[in-house]
């Protein structure tokens, strides 16, 4: 069993780490976007969320859907779908050995392809953009997913 020392010293898990970091801290930054625009649209989803602007039916103005809003969790919700299997498999996949350079090269094109896939969503760019970095994001899990089955296979 490896100790922490020896898993500090893996470079592949390091590399893993700090990428990881990255599209953790965006994936957090999106539900702090949406609270901004929420606050500054005014638009909530619950009636305790809008009580300080007012009771009974004045306050009711303020529960409902914007646009905007909508983007916002939507993208926040995308990036929960596809940061979580990056997590467990890349953390899987980390361990198993592989070569360093093909690994970052895994992390780079997620992470990059997760930016992307934010950006291409807020402003929105035209489609293909959000649809090709999902599935450059989509693809790099599966090919880490592939990689570490075909190397470690225990069935």
């Amino acid at each position: 069993m490896a100790d922490l020392a020896q898993l500090m010293e893996n470079e592949v898990l390091m590399a893993f780490a700090s990428y990881t970091t990255i599209v953790l801290s965006k994936m957090m930054f999106m539900s702090t976007a949406t609270a901004f625009y929420r606050l500054t649209r005014k638009v909530f989803a619950n009636p305790e969320d809008c009580a300080s602007f007012g009771k009974g039916e004045n306050a009711k103005k303020y529960l409902r859907v914007d646009d905007r809003v909508e983007r916002v969790r939507r993208a926040h919700l995308n990036d929960l779908e596809n940061i979580v299997p990056f997590l467990g498999i890349g953390l899987l996949y980390s361990l198993s050995g592989p070569d360093l350079s093909t690994a970052v090269l895994h992390f780079r094109l997620f992470v990059g392809a997760r930016i992307y896939h934010t950006i291409s969503y807020l402003l929105p760019l035209p489609q293909p953009n959000r649809a090709l970095a999902f599935f450059v994001g989509y693809g790099v899990t599966l090919s880490m997913a592939y990689r570490l089955l075909k190397t470690r296979l225990y069935l």
